[in-house]
């Protein structure tokens, strides 16, 4: 019996201390700012594990901590290995992180591991609607936008296609690449054009032409501007955009509609610095925030902060369908693309 009170006891005080931090993250009264602040100062730091590149983290953490006198730690790794520690984390009751910044479908599978908790935020309303989430318990901070990119020396304008299926045509031989893990870009095209007629397509395109398959979009950026791929399917916007402002022969477009990935921000359950971890999201979701990713390439979830892609005809991957199809898009994936001719 002593046993059976000392664990009730113990899920007591663990709910009363989830609901307390639960109310200063979900603070949503007029004075917000000031309330965190006052909070965090005291807390002195957040720590945030994220897959963000080292110079937007740094841009960030440096504007962060110049405006609130708070400062920013990070734990950085690609986005399956943040995930991996993140629960690894909850699972075993360690409570390190505040906040975890990466890839949709990890965040939303961190979220059925029941490791966040609902985001607030006065911004919210300022947002792009496909960067909200039905449960509310992650956002999206930032958009990766897959654009098709090529050597302005290589291919003419006036010959780009409208259409996927234009693709196949045999003009195009040995002349297009792709990243050799965007299967969740590919299974948002397929589902677009309807997936019988889009598995179509993209067969017809290898076995007609080929498809060269390389791995980083930085790597295929890069491959664009030095001729040795004349078109890309799947570059990131971010990544063709520095090519071209540091004066490389590379420009890019996108075939209707363009596929987005939100990357985002959420709160785990138990944050050790609560206040620290909603200013930052704040901060990171504000026109500021939003303004330094944007001058790191990404597309900014915030409408607010103009941006040229947010004009494009855009959809997003649903991180859910790519948890819960993954194994189907991945084999799909692997048959028709990874397996074409070179």
């Amino acid at each position: 019996m002593h046993r059976i009170h000392v664990l009730v006891l113990f899920w007591i005080l663990t709910s009363a201390s989830i609901s307390v931090l639960a109310q200063v993250v979900q603070y949503d009264k007029p004075d917000r700012e000031q309330f965190l602040l006052q909070g965090a100062k005291k807390e002195g730091e957040v720590m945030i594990y994220t897959s963000l590149v080292p110079e937007d983290l740094t841009a960030l953490g440096a504007a962060f901590e110049r405006k609130y006198g708070v400062k920013l730690k990070s734990w950085r790794a690609n986005s399956e290995k943040v995930l991996q520690r993140a629960v690894t984390e909850a699972r075993a009751g360690r409570h390190e992180a505040d906040a975890v910044e990466t890839n949709g479908p990890q965040l939303e599978a961190l979220y059925r591991e029941k490791g966040l908790q609902p985001l607030r935020s006065p911004h919210l309303k300022d947002l792009m609607p496909q960067a909200l989430r039905p449960h509310g318990h992650w956002v999206g901070s930032r958009i990766n936008l897959f654009v098709q990119s090529y050597n302005t020396r290589l291919v003419k304008k006036d010959e780009l296609p409208k259409a996927y299926a234009e693709l196949a045509d045999p003009r195009w031989k040995g002349r297009l690449g792709i990243e050799a893990e965007d299967e969740d870009w590919f299974a948002m095209v397929v589902t677009d054009l309807g997936e019988e007629a889009g598995l179509r397509v993209f067969r017809d395109i290898v076995r007609t032409n080929g498809l060269s398959v390389r791995k980083g979009h930085t790597l295929l950026a890069g491959l664009v501007a030095s001729g040795e791929i004349p078109l890309a399917l799947t570059t990131y916007s971010h990544g063709a955009e520095k090519m071209k402002q540091r004066g490389a022969p590379v420009e890019w477009f996108a075939i209707a509609p363009a596929i987005g990935r939100a990357n985002g921000i959420g709160i785990v359950a138990r944050p050790p610095h609560p206040h620290a971890a909603a200013l930052f999201a704040d901060f990171l979701l504000s026109p500021e925030g939003q303004t330094i990713l944007q001058k790191g390439g990404y597309v900014p979830a915030n409408l607010r902060v103009a941006d040229r892609a947010q004009k494009l005809p855009l959809k997003f991957v649903d991180p859910a369908l790519m948890l819960d199809e993954n194994e189907k898009w991945k084999k799909l994936w692997a048959q028709i693309v990874l397996g074409a001719p070179r």
